[in-house]
């Protein structure tokens, strides 16, 4: 009998339910008639259908083992057909089936409240600077602020080197770059001066009422709109910087709870306006920069631009003086080190929390000033001030809560 030339054709469908389906077929071509007929006889006897399901992912020596396995159970793996009808996996028709995971990489789990609590943090240690600024005596505010910005310089030149920002910027964005470096300045000397010729809680809310005016600001220079709630927070602001500054064209020439003489009461609310509306321009500026300049970079210009104009400012005025006693010394050193890490928590929390949740966590440095100035200072608050108090902190409260609310709606 002659032999018959066997060409196997193996197929492999995969269908959706993880079920692998291979056919073998064995095509026959024999020399004669007879052999033809055994040859067709052992093609429909060869012709198979294997199914085999594949609840998980398969390799290429669990399809051997697999087939083994088959062939022990059979017995005949040492026969002569059972050789001719052995079947392997091929390593080709290996299908490897896991479920996918549509979610993705699971995402780290924010820890709900984390960027309220920097937030809070910064407003501690920005409350700390001023409570220092106002215990130290003899320094001019200028010089201190000179100190300050020489010591953020230290601190940021190594992080602008480490992400390779440069220390110019864009040049399309030097210009804002230097206005936000001199008009922040200047914001920090005036805050400071204020500080030092008003009481601390008063200087402190006068210069917390920037956001009123940023939005003000932003309309005017940004185009952005101005709703008629603006107007309304702006004309509470002003009504609580009339009641903290007590003018004596409305209260009389007696006015009582004022540190010092009538004189530099006025000249520290009008150096706390003044910064206010510098910190407020600020912020315009950071807005029109856009997040196309590093915040480091920024920073940068901040503390090159405020050395330079302290040191030529102070040197014209001629009040250069190093502290007599080392712990001032020492509180010039916190001021700085604080000064930078406030800042780096603000920044932290605004990228983590929206701007209106951190403003509102801002409103505590209001409080703040008015416990460190009844503890340290032993000087209670006056219903004036405390209704001005009062009047910025719902203004600023309800800029921040508009803005809140229309983001929410937005998105």
């Amino acid at each position: 009998m002659g032999d018959c030339n066997h060409w196997t054709h193996e197929r492999a469908l995969t269908v959706p339910d993880d079920v692998t389906v291979v056919f073998h077929k064995v095509d026959s071509h024999g020399e004669n008639s007879g052999d033809l007929d055994e040859c067709v006889e052992d093609e429909h006897t060869s012709e198979r259908i294997h199914l085999r399901s594949n609840p998980r992912r398969v390799s290429t020596s669990d399809c051997e083992d697999d087939a083994e396995g088959q062939e022990e159970a059979t017995g005949i793996e040492n026969s002569p057909e059972g050789s001719e009808k052995k079947t392997l996996c091929p390593p080709a028709f290996c299908i490897r089936n896991e479920p996918a995971n549509r979610e993705g990489p699971e995402k780290p789990k924010k820890c709900p409240g984390l960027g309220l609590f920097y937030a809070f943090l910064a407003t501690v240690f920005f409350s700390i600077i001023a409570l220092l600024v106002k215990t130290i005596e003899g320094i001019h505010a200028i010089e201190i602020s000179a100190i300050r910005c020489f010591f953020q310089m230290l601190f940021t030149m190594p992080l602008l080197i480490y992400h390779k920002t440069g220390f110019l910027g864009p040049r399309d964005k030097r210009i804002y770059l230097v206005l936000r470096g001199f008009i922040g300045s200047n914001a920090m000397i005036l805050l400071y001066y204020a500080v030092q010729q008003m009481p601390l809680a008063d200087a402190t809310v006068i210069m917390f009422s920037n956001p009123v005016f940023t939005s003000l600001l932003a309309w005017i220079f940004l185009k952005e709109r101005c709703t008629i709630w603006d107007c309304v927070f702006t004309v509470f602001t002003l009504s609580g910087v009339i009641l903290i500054a007590r003018p004596p064209f409305l209260f009389g020439e007696h006015v009582g709870g004022i540190e010092g003489n009538y004189t530099n009461h006025i000249k520290g609310t009008i150096a706390a306006f003044a910064g206010a509306l510098a910190a407020a321009f600020t912020f315009v500026v950071l807005r029109k920069m856009g997040k196309s300049v590093h915040y480091y970079l920024s920073v940068w210009y901040y503390a090159v631009i405020g050395f330079i104009e302290c040191v030529i400012t102070v040197s014209v005025l001629g009040e250069w003086k190093i502290p007599d006693c080392g712990c001032d010394r020492w509180k010039l050193m916190l001021i700085a080190v604080l000064g930078i890490a406030g800042q780096t928590f603000l920044t932290k929390a605004l990228q983590i929390e929206k701007a209106g949740l951190v403003a509102l966590m801002r409103t505590v440095d209001v409080v703040l000033a008015f416990f460190y100035q009844f503890v340290f200072f032993n000087r209670a608050p006056t219903w004036w001030s405390l209704g001005g108090a009062l009047c910025v902190v719902v203004s600023t409260s309800g800029v921040a809560l508009r803005k809140w609310y229309t983001n929410n709606r937005k998105g």
